[in-house]
């Protein structure tokens, strides 16, 4: 059987009743976070059969996909949360801590050298380990606040980027933010707002959990020890080292298999308004997304440019044109 350590008592020698001390380790979690990883294994596979040519350009950016994509790194997020509550609750353990996120901040530059190598138009500069490193740090100023107060902010943070957003973010600098109008261009984009709402979220459910028992009432429930729920929490127990190879080794092997089996020659420009269409559609409704894509296509003809923004040598974020086209047609295609 998989042993789970309950909770020490809710009352020490030397704590008072109030002051709770959360378990030492809940394997739910554990094989939460292995759901997790095998989702994300599942979204980044057929991210790269599109990579590659074999599955149909623009697949992954249709609604359904970008719904899945999101619920993934909600998921690592509240999980995050919740554990960085569970470590540091009764105090704040400076080494464990300071370990933790260098491995997650090196980790997260190692991926952005890596994409930038491979995709240095799209490469990852604040991706899902970004936001981690990142919320770790905010959450240090969050951890000893009432648990509603966490949930608030958790809200407010999700809720900002719906209701405010500035030319201002839109400079490079200002792009971990998530508040400038249009993103930026990158393959894994997870910015502070909205996304460390969930890690807020996370360690507000996780000390509420604390404070009612449940979280040892949790931790001392045995898990059935079978083979999926060893291989679940062995996969949540060594999440980020599996994170940084499973990509690696899945576009090693479809790259391999180019060189045996090529797919067939894709037509960008004939795709570029339904891949603009489907990507634009998880945020506006679809007349206006062919609206605006017919626009943008038709714009960038007439600059002259359209085929450098097929080969992504232009963007939003790089060329003014552009910028205006983009800016123009979300204003024709509103009218």
């Amino acid at each position: 059987m998989i042993t789970i350590k309950s909770g020490l008592s809710m009352q020490d020698a030397d704590k008072p009743l109030s002051a709770p001390k959360p378990p030492s380790r809940i394997a739910q979690l554990d094989m939460a976070r292995g759901i997790a990883m095998i989702a994300m294994t599942i979204f980044h596979f057929s991210w790269d059969l599109e990579f590659f040519g074999y599955a149909p350009t623009g697949m992954t950016s249709q609604f359904g996909w970008k719904l899945f994509a999101r619920a993934i790194a909600a998921s690592f997020l509240l999980v995050a949360g919740a554990s960085i509550m569970l470590a540091h609750y009764n105090g704040i353990r400076w080494p464990s801590f300071w370990r933790r996120f260098a491995f997650v901040t090196g980790s997260a530059l190692i991926i952005s050298a890596a994409t930038y190598f491979t995709t240095p138009e799209r490469f990852v500069f604040f991706g899902i380990l970004h936001q981690i490193a990142a919320a770790s740090l905010i959450a240090l100023l969050f951890i000893r606040l009432p648990t509603l107060i966490i949930a608030l902010a958790g809200v407010s943070v999700l809720a900002l980027p719906f209701y405010f957003r500035a030319e201002l973010f839109f400079e490079p600098y200002f792009w971990w933010s998530g508040l400038a109008p249009f993103d930026p261009p990158s393959n894994d984009y997870v910015p502070v707002f909205p996304w460390t709402g969930f890690v807020l979220l996370g360690m507000a459910f996780a000390k509420w959990a604390i404070q009612t028992g449940w979280a040892s009432s949790l931790a001392s429930v045995k898990v059935k020890d079978t083979r999926p729920s060893r291989f679940l929490a062995f996969l949540g127990n060594h999440s980020l080292v599996y994170y940084l190879l499973h990509q690696p080794i899945m576009m090693a092997a479809l790259y391999g298999l180019t060189l045996v089996l090529p797919p067939a020659p894709v037509d960008k420009a004939a795709l570029f308004v339904p891949q603009c269409v489907a990507s634009c559609e998880g945020e506006r409704d679809t007349a206006f997304c062919e609206r605006f894509c017919a626009c943008v296509k038709s714009e960038l003809e007439k600059q002259i440019i359209f085929q450098d923004v097929l080969d992504g040598k232009r963007d939003v974020t790089n060329d003014p044109l552009v910028l205006e086209s983009a800016s123009l047609c979300t204003n024709a295609a509103q009218e």
